[in-house]
């Protein structure tokens, strides 16, 4: 007998397949991990690769993406104000799933190889945070589960970050515990929807 919410989930992702909207729009939950697995399989593929090829878990990378962008393909920051009415530029060049700047992505893309690597492409972005994420275990040896120590480096870069420099900015140390509090909360539903997905999508369609 054919389970209705994979059903449902098999059709949305062949309607979203058809429609590159669907791809560039955020989850309808983003709360849930289990939930945004069970709208965007390959999101799921894309993090698990992500956690075997850098060792960072599925629940920090998807913490740091919440944080960022929202899981929004096409974020950006929000302009400043000119004379507080008018429109002005943008704060930095962040952009995409992972919010990375123009020439953090150059470097990602120098030192993997993956010259066709696209910010607004989640698989991609989920990559660029590991990538980071491994590179700041190497220089400041944080450990890989250790979320808030993580985005510290990732803001204020790795040199930043053995300096202190994060200390000093309360919103940076707010946006922090935020990511720490999110890979908590993601890890503790990831243990409960992992062992499913990942079954075959043949053996959950009949389960």
């Amino acid at each position: 007998m054919l389970n209705r919410r994979t059903a449902t989930t098999l059709l949305t992702s062949l309607y979203c397949l058809l429609l590159a909207s669907c791809v560039a729009s955020p989850p309808e939950s983003i709360a849930n991990v289990c939930d945004i697995f069970e709208d965007r399989r390959p999101w799921y593929k894309a993090v698990k690769n992500t956690e075997q090829r850098w060792g960072v878990p599925v629940p920090v990378t998807m913490a740091f993406i919440y944080q960022e962008s929202g899981f929004r393909a096409r974020a950006k920051p929000k302009r400043k104000k000119v004379l507080w009415i008018f429109p002005g530029s943008r704060p930095s060049s962040a952009f995409g799933y992972a919010q990375a700047v123009d020439t953090t992505w150059e470097d990602y893309k120098r030192a993997t190889g993956n010259w066709s690597a696209s910010r607004s492409d989640f698989k991609d972005a989920a990559d660029f945070i590991g990538w980071y994420n491994a590179m700041s275990n190497k220089a400041n040896n944080i450990a890989p589960t250790d979320a808030a120590n993580l985005y510290f480096a990732y803001h204020e870069g790795n040199a930043g970050y053995s300096r202190g420099s994060y200390r000093e900015k309360p919103w940076l140390l707010d946006a922090a515990n935020a990511v720490q509090a999110n890979a908590d909360r993601f890890n503790s539903q990831y243990a409960g929807c992992k062992v499913d997905l990942n079954k075959s999508w043949l053996f959950r369609l009949f389960s």
